[in-house]
């Protein structure tokens, strides 16, 4: 007879009761506190409770969502695109710097610094619509594989967010990327990888233009970057964007310092996730010392703050959504 009053209670259950909804977390602290606060602030009978309505979490998306070594991944595209465009017109090369990039030669863009990276991604992104920039987008996506793990690059996803994110909206949160990538960029593949529509990613944007091409109207990038959404302005294009404040915000850098703080500082309950690269095994180890990723402010104030620092090789027991 209890047999039989389990299964009957089993089948009207709902699976989330049961299913673990972040299997590629080990069973650890972090995974722990991720889990207590949503189950926190989704029980109505908590008084930690929130309404649906308040329930926003953002990501960053480099080195939080996918990976972020050798180079942004961006990048890469723009030195990719920029050596396929010279191709047919060589004249386009028209620097030193322009020449590396088609060359592939980060060193000379690093050496470069902010000037060289918008000059590249002028050279790169811009004069075509949005919808040609795109499906240029899309076609690389399709064929371009990363130097090191030969895998797609938006294979190079990380399955513990993929679940995390999925593991929000089945409890009622709505998610977004906050990141310092390109818009148009992330927009491409974003819902496909993540489940997260293009109206829900916050971005870097370039200048545009409303033009008229053969009689039809067209949105064109241009020459310049409108609004770099980085360090401070991550909060400022929340609050101007989605207009509420988050409950829950992660990132892996001190770029995103500023979201999590703001995110956090708020009244109620709220979470920071830091994911702190820790792997060199199966991906990278980096923080301090990194001109890519570079970790010291959340690694130093995180904890004091309540934010989850989330060890990847200890909290993860699969990196990527394209590899076992």
């Amino acid at each position: 007879m209890r047999h039989i009053i389990l299964s009957a209670l089993l089948s009207c259950a709902p699976l989330s009761v049961f299913a673990d909804p972040l299997p590629s977390w080990t069973e650890s602290d972090s995974k722990g506190r991720i889990i207590e606060f949503v189950a926190a602030v989704t029980d109505p009978q908590r008084p930690e409770y929130v309404t649906p309505a308040e329930r926003i979490a953002v990501f960053d998306n480099d080195g939080t969502l996918w990976a972020e070594q050798p180079v942004y991944f961006q990048l890469i595209f723009a030195m990719d695109r920029l050596a396929q465009l010279s191709k047919d017109d060589p004249s386009i090369l028209t620097t030193p710097v322009l020449q590396a990039a088609a060359q592939g030669d980060l060193n000379t863009i690093a050496e470069g610094g902010h000037d060289a990276l918008i000059e590249v991604l002028n050279a790169s992104h811009s004069g075509v619509s949005v919808d040609e920039f795109q499906s240029a987008v899309a076609d690389w996506l399709a064929t371009a594989r990363h130097p090191d793990t030969d895998l797609p690059f938006d294979k190079m996803t990380y399955q513990p967010m993929a679940e995390l994110l999925r593991y929000l909206r089945d409890e009622g949160f709505k998610t977004y990327i906050v990141s310092g990538g390109g818009v148009h960029f992330m927009r491409v593949f974003a819902e496909e990888a993540y489940g997260i529509p293009p109206e829900q990613i916050l971005g870097t944007y370039m200048d545009t233009t409303y033009d008229s091409a053969d009689g039809k109207p067209v949105i064109t990038k241009a020459d310049g970057i409108a609004f770099i959404d980085d360090k401070e302005g991550k909060p400022i294009n929340i609050e101007r964007t989605i207009g509420r404040r988050p409950i829950l915000a992660g990132g892996n850098s001190d770029g995103d310092f500023a979201m999590l703080e703001w995110t956090t500082a708020g009244d109620g309950p709220r979470l920071g996730v830091l994911i702190h690269h820790t792997d060199a095994e199966r991906e990278w180890a980096y923080d301090r010392e990194s001109p890519i990723g570079k970790l010291v402010d959340g690694l130093d104030k995180g904890p004091e703050m309540g934010w989850v620092i989330v060890d990847m090789a200890q909290d993860w027991s699969r990196i990527y959504t394209g590899a076992n």
